[in-house]
């Protein structure tokens, strides 16, 4: 399970992207991707959402895989999650993430 939380302390093992790959399933990829372009205001396509976790071996999507600004802070200071940053709870970066989704702050002290 440690390894299906995200940088970010989101829990790849809930996220329809993850889902859909894990099941082939089209048609939950078809809806998360409406949904995503819809909340997010840019266009994602079917065929984007494939995802076998953020830091796991595998296909992520396009935004996890370049984009995602967390993810690249992780990797850049060569942390596991940003569990292990001593700016966690005071970060801009993650920020968004932990006040929309208090578990992501609980799972990611949780792996300190």
């Amino acid at each position: 399970m440690k390894e299906l939380i995200a940088c970010c302390g989101l829990d790849c093992e809930k996220c329809d992207a993850r889902i859909a790959t894990v099941n082939n399933d089209d048609a939950l990829r078809d809806k998360t991707a409406r949904l995503w372009s819809k909340m997010n205001h840019v266009p994602i396509t079917a065929e984007m959402i494939n995802c076998m976790g953020c830091r796991t071996d595998g296909v992520k999507t396009p935004y996890c895989s370049s984009m995602c600004e967390i993810r690249k802070c992780v990797l850049k200071k060569g942390l596991g999650t940003c569990g292990g940053c001593p700016e966690l709870e005071n970060c801009e970066t993650i920020g968004a993430v932990l006040e929309n989704s208090p578990d992501a702050l609980i799972n990611l002290k949780s792996m300190k």
